[in-house]
């Protein structure tokens, strides 16, 4: 863990963010892509639909969406088309296998690449207006911290943070929550440990992260973020067999250890963070 030590560079100045999150708002990030992030999105919204939550994934990662790959969707309207005005976004919502809802974004959407005020305004304008349709909306952002990234993390009232035990992911994860800390003052975030070797092995992980994270990174009330250990998904061939089928684990293999495991963070969710977000 010593590598979390090294310098993160300074985040893009992300300006005029909201001046709270939005409630029912989980966004879905990661500090490092090939982690899971989407393939976590989707099917603990499922997973939460099966509960019988209503449930929308937006697919805000703007240029390089991949939502519409999993799902095996191919949308004749995206949110590009939501964000120019060709299409209102009603008819955008398409629904998902799996029982939820999803708004696709379209894969390389380069002129969306950078913040610009009319994308921050728009985004802002469409997140806030699926809120009250939802008992939850899971942002799919990209990774990393880019300053579409970090104003999409901005309007969530939690944060869920995949990560795999490996130490890219370890050390990017790192700098993700310390720049969330810094730039959004977030006192909590949410990890979940995605390809886990064994059982219980996420836990010292996540321990080990919140001691680096106790001695180097404070909010402006001096106190470091806490981290929430949500649980683990453990290396499991049924997952990349779903992958490589463009279907949902959660409708494929819902009973095999990595199905068990995403529902098992659905009930957490549904437990701890939802009567929260209301």
């Amino acid at each position: 863990m010593t590598d979390l030590l090294a310098p993160v560079a300074d985040a893009p100045d992300t300006t005029a963010l909201p001046l709270r999150p939005l409630g029912k708002v989980v966004a879905v990030t990661s500090g490092k892509g090939g982690v899971g992030k989407t393939f976590v999105s989707a099917n603990l919204a499922a997973a939460l639909a099966k509960r019988g939550h209503k449930v929308l994934v937006l697919d805000a990662d703007l240029g390089l969406a991949n939502l519409d790959v999993v799902l095996n969707l191919y949308p004749k309207l995206t949110l590009h088309d939501v964000l120019t005005g060709k299409a209102r976004l009603e008819e955008a919502i398409l629904p998902a296998p799996g029982g939820f809802s999803v708004l696709l974004a379209g894969s390389g959407m380069v002129e969306y690449s950078r913040l610009t005020p009319e994308v921050r305004d728009e985004f802002l304008r469409i997140v806030s207006g699926l809120v009250p349709h939802y008992d939850i909306v899971l942002l799919d952002t990209g990774a990393g911290i880019s300053d579409v990234v970090l104003f999409a993390v901005s309007l969530a009232s939690e944060v869920l943070m995949v990560a795999t035990p490996e130490p890219t992911s370890l050390t990017d994860a790192y700098a993700t929550i310390k720049v969330l800390a810094g730039q959004q003052q977030r006192q909590t975030v949410r990890i979940v440990v995605n390809q886990a070797p064994r059982p219980g092995a996420g836990l010292p992980i996540t321990q080990q992260l919140q001691q680096v994270l106790d001695r180097f990174v404070a909010t402006a009330s001096g106190k470091p973020p806490r981290l929430v250990h949500m649980g683990d998904i453990p290396v499991d061939p049924a997952v990349r067999e779903a992958v490589m089928r463009r279907k949902l684990l959660m409708q494929l293999s819902p009973g095999c250890p990595a199905g068990q495991a995403i529902s098992q963070l659905a009930s957490r969710l549904e437990q701890s963070v939802m009567p929260r977000l209301a």
